[in-house]
């Protein structure tokens, strides 16, 4: 007997036509889909330019052997027959089917006028929720004819509902010469990139309707070993399901009670570890440990694993600035705090405020001092047996009590040094900045409803015409760098910081005549006649706020000297 019935390259249109005509469905351990939208935007792009997208597993569904749900935004079952049961790619044909389909929390867009003008697909792609106002205003052909913009959702079925679309488009010009340019672009654009996505295949292997449950669960455990994503989380809840400990259920029973654990977007492996950190005598959190886990020990740790990482993430979200994931410097990090709350929470103590305080330190410490750049696992270990001992009155882990810190590295903290330029940017939210249009304290919804984020404060182009000497690295760093609201950004343009700034304290000062000195303190901004804002003066400006920022480092860590641990010329 052959354990596969054939191994052919499908279509990505005929994959996603079988979920939507719900031929193709999940089995129901399968975790719930979890990718990020810039995750999907990613595989959009490498399909769009015909990159290998990994190949996909599933098993024809003769003998229903687990029992299935249909994929997340795909019709429901409804008792319906299924030919395949996919095994791996669920998160791919996810991704792609809301995509495509339009369908799922996010609307995926292409802006035709830059993929026109620049030829970068990359460049072009964007999303938004589906609740937000930009996803309905997009979802009026009028809006998308004037903008060019294209809902990926017109590509359901294929590349013909293309051909609708840009008639639709073209029509609404009414010189003939420009129409009849527009829809020689439009043609391009379809010759390019969406008949590439339309003829794009993937590698499909399909097993026999023979194979066994105990092939399927030694085909998971391969999987899982060759780094295909969670796969750990799959397999145990596949192992477990006959010991009657539904993982997946618990999982979504977890979310449900406990929604900052699904806002941070935590990893079901995550939770695993945390039981493994505590269920055994000496920590241990590595793959072959937590598949060495029995049923007994999930139904001992799994709900004070869940509490313990609530109570971490709330502590980080309040106490610490990670007021949304984006600003989440290490996210293997709650692992180890959940597994220290999910022992503490279980004694009170009226040294509960005293031990928080010093979990606290412990995570300024771990980001400034960079510990978990590396070697996660068994930093994790470390960290959870040391900070165990802390708490009981022992000395300071190691990552506390050794940590060093070189307050120049913050003129070369950009985002691309995700960690330092994101503690770095919690530990100023933590100090509660304030909105520049509104005043408001920066709180995790006004920065939706005002499309808070980080930018410049010298503006790029300014430093571009005005400071030639200025490294990219150091104009882009940590240091010139602070939350804006989209408003206040487009009035900052490129306008030099004693123009704009002006405007800002004008509008300030017109109702509250302290609140511009306010507004600027709460975001770590030098105030004042002589500040170097009112002289353009950039270069002492970094040095005002690197200084400003390394005391605020000093107070959350404890540390009280800088440690040389760049060389001059690396910061010139």
């Amino acid at each position: 007997m052959s354990l596969f019935e054939d191994t052919n390259p499908r279509e990505l249109k005929e994959l996603l036509g079988q979920i939507h005509a719900r031929e193709a469905a999940l089995p129901d351990f399968q975790r719930n889909f979890v990718w990020d939208p810039k995750a999907t935007q990613e595989l959009i792009v490498s399909i769009a330019n015909n990159y290998p997208a990994g190949s996909l597993l599933r098993i024809r569904n003769t003998h229903d052997m687990f029992a299935n749900r249909e994929f997340q935004g795909a019709p429901p079952l409804d008792g319906r027959k299924i030919t395949y049961l996919v095994l791996d790619g669920q998160q791919r044909l996810t991704s792609l089917y809301q995509a495509f389909y339009g369908v799922g929390e996010h609307r995926y867009y292409l802006n035709l006028r830059q993929l026109l003008d620049t030829g970068d697909f990359e460049e072009s792609i964007f999303h938004a929720r589906d609740h937000t106002k930009q996803a309905k205003r997009l979802e009026d052909e009028d809006v998308q004819a004037q903008e060019l913009i294209l809902p990926l959702g017109e590509l359901r079925g294929g590349a013909g509902n293309y051909s609708r679309w840009s008639r639709m488009v073209a029509r609404r010009v009414d010189d003939s010469d420009e129409r009849i340019k527009l829809e020689d672009q439009l043609d391009a654009v379809e010759e390019r990139w969406i008949r590439a996505i339309d003829d794009y295949r993937f590698p499909v292997v399909t097993l026999s309707d023979e194979t066994g449950a105990e092939a399927v669960c030694t085909i998971f455990e391969t999987l899982n070993r060759t780094g295909v994503k969670l796969s750990v989380f799959e397999l145990l809840t596949a192992r477990f399901w006959p010991k009657n400990v539904n993982l997946r259920r618990l999982w979504d029973k977890a979310l449900a009670d406990y929604p900052i654990i699904e806002d941070f977007d935590i990893d079901p492996y995550y939770l695993l570890q945390v039981v493994s950190l505590n269920a055994r005598p000496t920590p241990a959190c590595t793959r072959s440990y937590v598949l060495d886990l029995e049923a007994e020990q999930i139904e001992e740790w799994w709900d004070r694993a869940v509490f313990g990482m609530a109570d971490g993430l709330t502590m980080l979200q309040d106490d610490c600035g990670v007021i949304i994931p984006k600003w989440l410097p290490y996210n293997t990090m709650t692992i180890a705090l959940a597994a220290v709350l999910a022992r503490t929470t279980l004694k009170a103590s009226p040294e509960v405020a005293v031990h928080r305080n010093k979990i606290k330190r412990w995570f300024w410490c771990s980001v400034f001092g960079q510990s978990y750049e590396s070697g996660a696992n068994s930093q994790i270990v470390k960290d959870v047996q040391e900070i165990m001992a802390w708490l009981d009155g022992g000395q300071e882990p190691d990552s506390v009590a050794k940590m060093q810190f070189d307050p120049r590295m913050l003129r070369e903290t950009t985002s691309r040094q995700r960690a330092l330029y994101r503690g770095s940017m919690a530990l100023l939210l933590s100090q509660g900045p304030r909105d520049f249009h509104t005043g408001a304290r920066i709180t995790r919804d006004l920065m939706t409803e005002q499309h808070i984020d980080d930018h410049h404060i010298f503006p790029a182009a300014y430093l571009r015409n005005h400071y030639l000497d200025v490294p990219t690295r150091l104009r882009d760093s940590i240091l010139n760098r602070t939350l804006i609201d989209r408003k206040t950004n487009q009035v900052i343009s490129a306008r030099a910081p004693s123009d704009y700034m002006q405007e800002i304290q004008d509008a300030h000062e017109e109702s509250d005549p302290d609140g511009f000195r306010r507004l600027l303190q709460s975001h770590l901004l030098p105030t004042g006649l002589d500040s170097p804002f009112w002289r353009n003066d950039f270069h002492r400006f970094i040095d005002w706020r690197q200084q400003a920022i390394w005391n605020l480092i000093k107070d959350a860590t404890g540390v009280t000297e800088a440690t040389e641990l760049v060389e001059e010329e690396e910061i010139a």
